[in-house]
């Protein structure tokens, strides 16, 4: 009761003893966005900075270089598109061409049938699951080194662990890495060894499945097989769907280990006869090796078209396999 004196003249409707909040004008208003939008401006500069001067720059440079005959000695003369006429009628880019999308089409299926084989194993609990989980994730983090490339290419040369393996069995077609017609399973071999990023991706959709669909299923008398085709398949199938994105566009960007194990500098940079002859390790050739860079420059815009035109077709065709919850899409 003795606070009632100190409450009196308080309402709902009562203003504030400063008197009413007076509502901000325009043109201050206007003033601390501008202040607030700078401020934001500055914190993003380095980054714009960087974009513009390492991504958007050499972008647009190497658009107008793929027009041009470029050395990197002489000042660029524009040529129109004989850049491209020439890249068709090349035999050696056309190989190229042809090794980039087989390894595409073999290696990124092998690929990710082992990261989904051993994410199933793994989705299971078990003692050490925490270490398997490290352990195959392991390669993916240094499987892209040139360190690796080199210890790669030593173990599938000519009288080294994988050829005197195949000769216990009876097998002698000597290393892989000097066959023109073996190199290439090398280096898919390499991709699939790969497999821990992926695995780790098929791993968290796995964990997102239901039980009750497996239990549910197992009642009805679904065998291992079918519970793994109609339940596993389809309610991880967006997760699959973002592994066959990311892996294809991974895979047509190989360099490194084609380049490595292929040998290197020189004549035979792309593996004997052109075995490993990838097309991003021809264009490294031409640009780099042949200071053709105009003819790289066209090459490396006509692979970022053919990588946008698989993607598309990847999103295109997801809408007849890839299945989504309700709203989700």
């Amino acid at each position: 009761m003795t606070h009632a004196p100190a409450m009196e003249g308080l309402s709902q409707d009562s203003e504030p003893r400063h008197g009413p909040v007076k509502p901000e004008r325009p043109a201050a208003l206007k003033r601390r966005r501008r202040r607030e939008n700078l401020a934001g401006y500055l914190f993003m500069s380095p980054w714009i900075a960087g974009f513009l001067l390492l991504t958007a720059g050499p972008m647009i440079a190497s658009l107008y270089y793929a027009f041009t005959d470029y050395n990197l000695f002489d000042a660029p003369k524009w040529i129109g598109l004989d850049n491209f006429s020439e890249m068709f009628g090349d035999p050696r880019w056309r190989h190229s061409v042809q090794v980039t999308l087989w390894y595409v089409a073999v290696g990124t299926p092998l690929k990710l049938i082992a990261a989904l084989g051993v994410a199933l194993l793994l989705a299971q609990s078990r003692r050490g699951q925490a270490f398997y989980r490290a352990a195959f994730y392991a390669p993916s983090l240094i499987g892209a080194s040139v360190s690796v490339a080199i210890v790669w290419k030593a173990i599938f040369s000519d009288d080294a662990i994988v050829d005197r393996t195949q000769k216990i069995f009876g097998i002698d077609v000597g290393g892989w890495t000097g066959d023109p017609d073996m190199i290439i399973y090398s280096l898919v071999a390499l991709t699939v060894w790969q497999f821990g990023a992926p695995m780790v991706i098929f791993l968290a959709g796995l964990k997102q499945v239901p039980r009750e669909l497996y239990e549910a299923a197992e009642v009805d008398g679904a065998g291992k097989f079918r519970r793994f085709w109609n339940i596993t398949l389809p309610m991880i199938s967006p997760v699959l769907f973002f592994n066959v994105l990311l892996e294809t566009i991974h895979s047509f960007q190989i360099f490194s280990s084609a380049y490595i194990v292929g040998g290197g500098a020189g004549g035979n940079a792309c593996g004997p006869a052109d075995g490993s002859m990838v097309y991003t390790c021809y264009l490294y050739v031409q640009g780099f090796e042949n200071s053709r860079m105009g003819l790289a420059s066209a090459m490396a815009w006509l692979l970022l078209v053919a990588v946008a035109l698989v993607t598309a077709v990847l999103f295109w065709s997801q809408k007849r396999w890839v299945h989504y919850e309700e709203g989700a899409r």
